[in-house]
């Protein structure tokens, strides 16, 4: 008898110790807050730079960037659907396409705090939205292709994602931009963020359109598909590039001449401003969150005197 009670006891000992070290590891779990992207690009790369700025800041909270396997509105949807159910407080995403994935949107609103980036949710449930105005962004573009090819011409424009909202807005910004000008955006040809059928979209053009004497890469890597298109057909500096964003071919393109100049936003602000917002709305801090629920980080165009000293601030701000 008296073995027994010496064995419940050790039992009972154990069992308080187990249920102390679970109590424990609760307390010492920190809130996540989630950054989750539209798509594999090396555009986000400054993202996850901004989200590591924003941890050594928030040391009460685990900060995560997450890739979704592929750019759709379903595997989007799923990871957000699995952040949820792992518990994390707050996910700012960058939507595949908003107009589709309202309910989806609204859903993961309803469970958890969420902020739109780069392609805003407008008609959902979200917090804010931090990120370019696309419009303004397309409007810059204009700009650079009205500097640049001042007896008018044809454009043709390649992008991700037709459906979404960043798409769609510098679209329609550049082409206000070139309103009563001798240059028109004829088409713009989608890709799904499939970075061999956004360089095959610029071949195909080469050969189908051979009027066209600029081309317009707007998000991060069409440009760089652009100028290898270019390139491989011997026909770099021969056609007007107007690009988006700041991948090392593009800022390459541009210092050479080759690239008109191109436009580029903040990720890294987005995703580090972005992290802080959640991080003190969760807290009850809303004083960050403006009347009308949108931050604007502004955009800027990069032309060929630019090009070094930019290229010295992304890697300051990469930590390099």
């Amino acid at each position: 008898m008296k073995s027994l009670i010496r064995n419940a006891s050790v039992a009972a000992a154990a069992l308080a110790v187990g249920l102390t070290a679970t109590a424990i590891a609760r307390a010492d779990d920190k809130p996540t807050l989630a950054f989750v992207v539209n798509g594999a690009s090396d555009f986000w790369k400054a993202a996850e730079a901004g989200v590591k700025k924003a941890q050594g800041e928030l040391p009460d909270y685990t900060l995560e960037l997450k890739y979704p396997e592929q750019s759709s509105v379903a595997i989007q949807q799923r990871l957000m659907d699995d952040l949820v159910t792992a518990g994390v407080k707050g996910i700012m995403v960058s939507a595949v396409d908003p107009k589709t994935s309202t309910d989806g949107l609204n859903k993961i609103a309803s469970q958890t705090a969420l902020f739109t980036t780069d392609s805003d949710a407008p008609q959902t449930k979200r917090v804010a939205y931090i990120g370019s105005s696309n419009v303004d962004a397309g409007k810059q573009a204009a700009e650079i292709a009205k500097k640049a090819m001042p007896d008018g011409g044809k454009c043709l424009g390649f992008v991700g994602l037709l459906g979404a909202d960043n798409a769609k807005e510098r679209i329609q910004g550049m082409k206000d931009g070139l309103a009563g000008t001798k240059i028109e955006l004829v088409d713009v040809r989608g890709d799904d963020i499939d970075q061999a059928r956004a360089k095959k979209n610029v071949e195909d053009a080469l050969v189908a359109s051979p009027d066209v004497t600029c081309m317009v890469g707007f998000y991060s890597y069409n440009t760089p598909r652009i100028y290898e298109a270019l390139r491989d057909a011997g026909k770099l500096g021969s056609i007007t590039v107007v690009g988006f964003d700041d991948d090392p071919i593009t800022l390459g393109g541009v210092k050479e001449g080759t690239i008109a100049a191109t436009v580029v936003q903040q990720p890294f602000e987005w995703a580090y401003q972005g992290m802080k917002l959640m991080a003190a709305y969760l807290k009850g801090d809303k004083s960050g969150i403006p009347a009308g629920n949108l931050i604007i980080i502004p955009t800027k165009i990069i032309g060929k005197d630019d090009v070094d000293a930019y290229a010295a601030n992304l890697k300051a701000m990469a930590g390099n």
